[in-house]
């Protein structure tokens, strides 16, 4: 985790002392049923209960002493309790084992980060469709291999991104309930100490299913689902980032990232405004995408369980989320203060002498009784001339002047294929696709 790309609220999942909180509440939870099966005593949970309603700071130095001698996490964890709480602290742990607390915990934290990823998505997605409707009429030239292709909107470009980010909010709900999975089952799952009642009663409590079948762990296969889902989440943001950056180049500067008072782009330029935010939107996809092998490298375990996957997990778990939180919100506010050009987009339209019209004239060739490789190369030919004019020259005038073009094509039908408005006649039809009517 690195403080600079990372926010409080979903750090504070990942801090030690949460993790311990909900440790404890695996524990007394359990406890509780047990003693409601008659296993241990009912005072046993009502002690741990009441020592934890006093609100004790959980000394996080304290326990680490110990697993510096024990090296084991959560018998350190449980011998600080039972130095706390007293003797009823021995009936903690009854037939349990340390996976049933870490992988439990794990999915408990999981599930948190999820809540916020959403929230997250829910405000980016809020931030693409109000600038969507504002630029849903604002002509752009769209672009094929990096090259001029034929018109579109703005609005359109950001109804595309809306729609991807409304896919990944309903993968990472998905992601989110797929991991949120418990298990109180024992040694190797199969619940020979520990009734499954337990189980079932700690997953009410902590919001989460009981495990169908687990081992000495919960099957790894759920943790890879979720975090190619916040790989995806991810491409999906670098996705969006790349494109700003091709619209903030100098020679195309549609668009670009909202530029500060007193903020400074180069310490050499002064005059530079660079894409800085998207560029590091960029690289911390990357980040966030590399937890994703290791994660389904962690599937194939030995046998019930080895721990492989833990070292992995204690890297992925807290850094995957809390980049990808901090990622969604940077997103968001590139978008939300996204300087928008028409007048830049409506002159790169027109910088290469109506070439974006080219299809047009193709189909009405066609139409007027061309064959398909007549009409492509009689366009062709034209085109040419205008591209290796850089768009001094006029595809219209070229095309009027064509011989076998006007003889199939009056000059006012052709005027007529260079109206933009024909391209951007659906945008209303795919708007209500995306957002509804």
């Amino acid at each position: 985790m690195v403080p600079r790309y990372s926010r409080p609220a979903m750090t504070a999942i990942w801090e030690p002392e949460a993790r311990y909180a909900i440790w404890f509440e695996v524990e007394a939870h359990a406890t509780d049923k047990l003693g409601e099966l008659g296993v241990v005593p009912a005072s046993a949970g009502k002690a741990l209960w009441d020592w934890w309603a006093t609100k004790p700071v959980i000394d996080v130095s304290a326990i680490d002493a110990i697993e510096a001698v024990t090296k084991h996490d959560v018998i350190a964890f449980l011998t600080w309790v039972s130095e706390q709480v007293g003797e009823q602290a021995r009936f903690m742990h009854q037939g349990m084992t340390s996976s049933d607390v870490l992988d439990t915990t794990l999915a408990v934290q999981l599930a948190r980060a999820s809540d916020l990823l959403i929230a997250d998505l829910d405000a980016l997605l809020a931030a693409i469709k109000t600038r969507a409707f504002e630029h849903k009429h604002t002509p752009t030239i769209g672009r094929s291999h990096g090259i001029h292709a034929e018109p579109t909107t703005f609005g359109l470009k950001l109804a595309q991104a809306y729609a991807e980010f409304t896919r990944c909010r309903a993968r990472m709900v998905l992601a989110r309930a797929e991991i949120a999975t418990c298990a109180i089952s024992g040694a190797v799952g199969t619940f020979a100490n520990v009734d499954p009642a337990v189980e079932e009663y700690v997953a009410e409590k902590l919001g989460l299913e009981v495990e169908p079948v687990s081992t000495q762990v919960i099957p790894r296969d759920r943790h890879a689902m979720f975090f190619a889902t916040l790989g995806v989440i991810a491409s999906s943001i670098e996705r969006l980032a790349v494109e700003v950056r091709h619209l903030q180049r100098t020679e195309v500067l549609e668009a670009e990232e909202y530029f500060s008072p007193g903020q400074k782009g180069s310490s050499a330029m002064p005059h530079k405004r660079n894409p800085i935010l998207t560029e590091n939107l960029t690289g911390l996809a990357r980040m966030v995408r590399s937890a994703v092998v290791p994660a389904m490298e962690n599937v194939a375990l030995w046998h019930e369980r080895d721990i492989s996957h833990s070292s992995v997990e204690r890297y992925i778990a807290p850094d995957a989320t809390i980049t990808l939180d901090f990622a969604l919100g940077r997103l968001t506010g590139v978008i939300d203060k996204l300087l928008i050009y028409p007048v830049r987009m409506q002159k790169n339209l027109d910088r290469m002498g109506g070439l974006v019209h080219s299809q047009r004239v193709l189909l009405a060739l066609t139409q007027a009784g061309l064959s398909r490789e007549d009409s492509y190369a009689a366009v062709q030919r034209n085109a040419m001339k205008v591209w290796e004019s850089d768009g001094a020259l006029s595809l219209l005038e070229l095309l009027k002047a064509d011989a076998e073009v006007a003889a199939k094509i009056s000059a006012a039908d052709l005027e007529a294929s260079f109206n933009l408005d024909y391209h951007l006649a659906r945008v209303d039809t795919i708007f209500a696709r995306v957002f509804g009517e």
